[in-house]
């Protein structure tokens, strides 16, 4: 990353998925942009130290960093920010790169067939609770509670998948 090209280069390819991500995080598009180039700044300061492998895994790592060292700094529970992390992950993982719709079959199939079910239908078909609960027979209660089930498992599953996932979301 020693050669302004390359870096310009870099800077230009990723700086749209970067602030992307960053602002879905946050939901903050000051905040966001401002993490993103903090990255950037970083990253041209630090040149002649760093040994970077993949670049993006990188840059995402650090995006991640930084905006959990905001939060932390200005005394946020992380842990909200994890959740955001993976409901953005669960609500974007209906995209078409098929490496990714394999990953999520994975994760479904450890899922109970009624919970699964139940989760595809509010996820992938868009139905409400009131839908689901009419065409299973079920009640609205209990249509919630296997939604909220299914996700928290999800979210379960991927805190160890989560930097694949983000390879997989934005290597498009």
């Amino acid at each position: 990353m020693k050669d302004p090209k390359k870096f310009e280069k870099t800077y230009t390819e990723y700086w749209e998925k970067l602030n992307s991500f960053s602002y879905k995080m946050t939901q903050d598009k000051d905040l966001a942009q401002n993490i993103v180039q903090d990255v950037f700044i970083d990253l041209w300061e630090r040149k002649q130290e760093l040994d970077i492998i993949s670049i993006e895994n990188y840059l995402f790592r650090a995006v991640k960093n930084q905006i959990f060292k905001h939060y932390q700094n200005n005394r946020f529970d992380k842990t909200i920010l994890e959740d955001k992390f993976e409901n953005y992950l669960i609500e974007n993982i209906t995209s078409t790169d098929p490496e990714l719709i394999d990953l999520l079959h994975i994760l479904l199939d450890k899922l109970p067939e009624k919970r699964k079910q139940i989760l595809l239908m509010y996820k992938l078909q868009d139905m409400n609770i009131d839908q689901i609960a009419t065409e299973l027979q079920l009640s609205k209660q209990t249509v919630k509670n296997q939604i909220s089930v299914a996700l928290k498992q999800l979210r379960f599953e991927l805190k160890d998948l989560t930097w694949l996932v983000i390879y997989l979301l934005f290597s498009a």
